[in-house]
This record gives C-alpha cells, structure tokens and sequence, in this order.
C-alpha cells in the first residue's frame, strides 16, 4: 500500500483499506508508547508546522508526536515568517521541502492547504481548515474502536452547527462503514458540496446519511453522539444563531434518546453548559478526553506512513 510521500488533506482521498492501515498504525503506536517501547522510526526527520489559527491540541500533539517518533517539529506562524510580510504560499511550501520532511499547515481558508499541497514536494496534512478537520476524525474513529470494538455497522450522530468537522466526519465515518446522521437547525445544515460528496460515499460504501432538523431524531439509534462548539474560531457570537443552536445542547435529556451504551464525543475546546452540558461532559458516556489524547497517536500513525 503506497502512503510514502502523499498528502494528508482530505478523507476523501483514502479508501477503506488506506484508513484501516493508519488506525492500525496508530493503535500500535499507542501501545509502544503506552509500553515505554522505543519507536523512533523516523529520526533525523523535521515536520514544518505552519498555524494560521492558534491552538493547544494540534500544536501539542503533533509537536510531542513527532518527538516521540524521534523526529523534530517546528513552530511557525506568519508574524514570525516571510508569510506575515506577503510571501506566497507557493513559495513558501518550495522553501519548506527543501528543509523539511513533512508540513502540516493549520489554516482558515481550506485554498490555501491545497494550494501548499500543490507546490510542497514533501507531504503535507491537513492540521484544520474550514471545510474539513481530517486528523480529528481519525483520532475520533480509533477512540470509537477502542469503546466499541468496531465501527462498521455503528450509528453516528452529530448534532449542532454543521462544520468542518461534520464535514469530515461524512467523509470519513462513512468511508469506514458507519452510518451518519447530521442534527442542525435549519440555516445551520451542511453545505450542498459536502452533501454530494457524502452522498457518493454513501453508495460506494452501502451506508447511510441523514440530514434532520431535530435533534432527538438525529440521536435515535445512535452509537456516538458528537458536537462542537457552536461558534468557531474567528467567528463572532450571535444571539440570532445561539439561540437557534440551544435547542441542540447534548444534555442529559438528548443523551437519554440514544442507545443506552451510547458514547458522547466533543473535539474541543468546550464552551460547557452551551453545546454540551458539564455533566454529560464529565460523565459515564463521555470520552472527550480519550479521543483528545488520541489526536496524538492518530497523528503519528499518519506521520510513521506518508513520511
């Protein structure tokens, strides 16, 4: 299976049998590390790590990642490089290669990872963008493995204001054999792009995606309920698009809707007591802080293969 210098950018470009190997990887991973076993696989390799956006869990993870790997990550951001003075992504992902192993780039506009992509003649993730969270969601399907054993077969359940990490979570939940179902208020639902991609997905993998503006039925059945915050990073609050977003609060009432073993994932920050209420966030079903470590071991099976 060839992973050796491809990028990490969208779910979409990886098959079934391609995420199954970077779970597997990452589950490995996890056990060396948890073990005290030494997997320095890829010492004296350098990850270029370029934020747009601030961040704790993906500078972290993927810096500490890398370390353990036997690697060495750098922090950039644009008022520290050419960028912030009007240098092209273009030429700065030419610049990077030429230094660096891997890049991950974490961006507002999803162009501008693409673009890096184009022109980077090293591998280069996805650490965020506005339309898909990829690394998320792998950390996010090997913490559903870890709970439930599997995820073919599985019920998903994302309830809140439809972003890039549903985006992905149709992508790749799907890919994997889970059947989705996207809970939003209308105005808040996926946009007709993520759609049609899901949709062809959907046939490809024999699963199934709904779209509902009720939150109770989007969680009916569900294995994983799933939210995030209801306003991301760079956008301004409003009581107009709060108070339509309240009503899909995964409380204790909505998680009582699911299946009774249901598990309640967040990808964090956490605005608590807004998209999801404390209890339930420091609750039995929840395994928010699971699949925040996981972030870690996910990165570094997508790392240990494409580099």
């Amino acid at each position: 299976m060839g992973f050796k210098g491809r990028n990490f950018v969208d779910l979409a470009d990886f098959n079934r049998d391609e995420l199954r190997a970077i779970l597997d990887k990452a589950h490995e991973l996890k056990r060396k590390q948890r073990n005290g076993e030494p997997h320095e696989i890829l010492k004296g390799k350098s990850l270029a790590m370029i934020f747009m956006k601030s961040s704790t869990r993906t500078r972290v993870s993927f810096e500490v990642g890398m370390t353990q790997l036997g690697g060495h990550a750098l922090y950039l951001q644009p008022s520290g490089t050419q960028l912030g003075r009007g240098e092209t992504i273009a030429d700065t992902a030419k610049v990077l290669s030429r230094y660096c192993d891997v890049i991950m780039a974490r961006v507002f506009g999803h162009s501008e990872v693409v673009e890096l992509a184009e022109h980077a003649t090293v591998p280069v993730i996805n650490g965020l963008s506005d339309f898909n969270h990829p690394c998320q969601i792998m950390a996010d399907m090997m913490t559903i493995e870890e709970h439930k054993g599997k995820l073919e077969g599985l019920k998903i359940a994302y309830v809140g204001d439809s972003n890039n990490v549903s985006n992905s979570i149709m992508q790749g939940c799907t890919i994997m054999g889970m059947d989705v179902s996207i809970g939003s208020p209308k105005g808040y639902t996926p946009s007709e792009e993520i759609i049609k991609k899901a949709d062809s997905l959907n046939k490809t993998h024999q699963t199934t995606l709904e779209i509902v503006n009720d939150p109770a039925a989007a969680v009916k059945g569900a294995d994983v309920i799933y939210t995030d915050t209801f306003f991301s990073m760079g956008q301004e609050k409003s009581k107009e698009k709060e108070d339509a977003l309240m009503p899909f609060q995964v409380n204790r009432t909505l998680v009582g809707k699911a299946n009774d073993n249901v598990i309640v994932m967040h990808c964090l920050p956490a605005h608590r007591d807004e998209e999801i209420e404390s209890v339930v966030m420091d609750g039995k079903h929840s395994v928010v802080f699971d699949q925040a470590e996981n972030r870690l071991h996910a990165q570094k099976g997508i790392m240990a293969l494409i580099v």
